[in-house]
């Protein structure tokens, strides 16, 4: 029952839930958050393998409307839950993503499945190597159940299969690039996955499925095995329920690797040590922001608001031109 901890990163660790967690339905299930799960899993209310098959089926069910896997991965994922149901049963426990089901961007290399970056020049494509936030992830006990969907090379919500669409509204695309990420976690078909995000890929696909999206500053995640769109921008982060399932997945793949060396190592905590009411916030001070109901809550919690005026088109056209050739070079041959 000990948090994940590795040295020089920090401790992270569910906040304790208050009360005794109901029992829950299959529906319930679906749509419970990562440290909901979490807490049934370690106290063996719920198996990873009823987990495992109720993600797998809801895939299944719902897949050809959303178009959000690219491929599922049904025995390994069956294999790691029965696995995490026997380390959990016999009293090694990993830490909160044991036995929690989750997709990942289908630009993260997976070794014995395809990695098609959502092109269909790629659609075939599969390397040997696991790309570290797999493989740490692997080594959290969580359980891969599918490859989600990205836009073509990383580009919005169109990839060779269609347009991953919005559960809230199938008629919609999700946003991209990490389309399918959002789409299966807004439709309870897994509570966490990866996304990665070069410009907006995490936080407009969040926004659109109305997920949370954690989009982890530059250098704290290891891209290695990761598709490279642009190398001076590419991030790779958890998308979620909620902030804290965010941070617990954060607190797994954070960190140095020896293989990205844009990598560096900062302590991260979960729960946060800081006060709210030390916190700064910027703002953009705007009558018509959608963000204003967010401010009032802010201001309701102590947290010292900051207005800013952000350089839009300013940054936009620098960040293209570093983007493009970037991703001109990425994709040479």
């Amino acid at each position: 029952d000990q948090p994940v901890t590795r040295a020089d990163r920090g401790t992270v660790a569910p906040t304790p839930l208050k009360g005794e967690v109901p029992k829950l339905d299959a529906d319930d299930l679906a749509f419970a958050p990562l440290h909901v799960l979490s807490e049934l899993l370690k106290t063996k209310k719920v198996s990873a393998v009823e987990l495992a098959k109720l993600s797998l089926g809801r895939l299944k069910k719902y897949n050809p409307a959303l178009l959000c896997a690219v491929t599922i991965t049904e025995e390994l994922a069956l294999k790691q839950a029965a696995d995490a149901d026997k380390e959990i049963a016999a009293g090694k426990y990993r830490g909160p993503l044991h036995g929690v089901p989750w997709v990942a961007k289908d630009l993260i290399a997976y070794p014995g499945y395809k990695t098609t970056w959502g092109a269909g020049h790629f659609k075939d494509q599969e390397f040997p190597t696991r790309a570290t936030v797999a493989e740490r992830l692997d080594a959290a006990g969580a359980v891969l159940v599918a490859k989600s969907t990205l836009g073509a090379l990383a580009w919005g919500d169109q990839w060779f299969g269609g347009t991953t669409r919005n559960p809230w509204n199938v008629k919609s695309g999700s946003s991209g690039s990490s389309a399918g990420t959002a789409s299966a976690v807004a439709a309870g078909l897994v509570s966490f996955g990866l996304g990665s995000e070069t410009l907006g890929s995490i936080v407009s696909p969040s926004y659109t499925c109305g997920v949370t999206g954690l989009r982890p500053t530059f250098g704290r995640v290891s891209r290695h095995g990761c598709m490279a769109l642009c190398w001076s921008l590419d991030k790779i982060g958890p998308m979620a329920r909620c902030a804290e399932d965010c941070a617990l997945v954060l607190g797994a793949v954070h960190g140095t690797d020896g293989k990205d060396a844009s990598v560096q190592d900062r302590p991260f905590h979960w729960p946060a040590t800081r006060p709210v009411k030390e916190l700064r916030v910027g703002y953009q001070e705007k009558k018509d922001a959608p963000a204003a109901a967010d401010v009032k809550v802010l201001e309701s919690l102590g947290v010292k608001l900051v207005p800013v005026t952000l350089q839009h088109a300013e940054a936009q056209a620098l960040i293209a031109i570093i983007l493009e050739v970037e991703a001109a070079a990425a994709f040479d041959d």
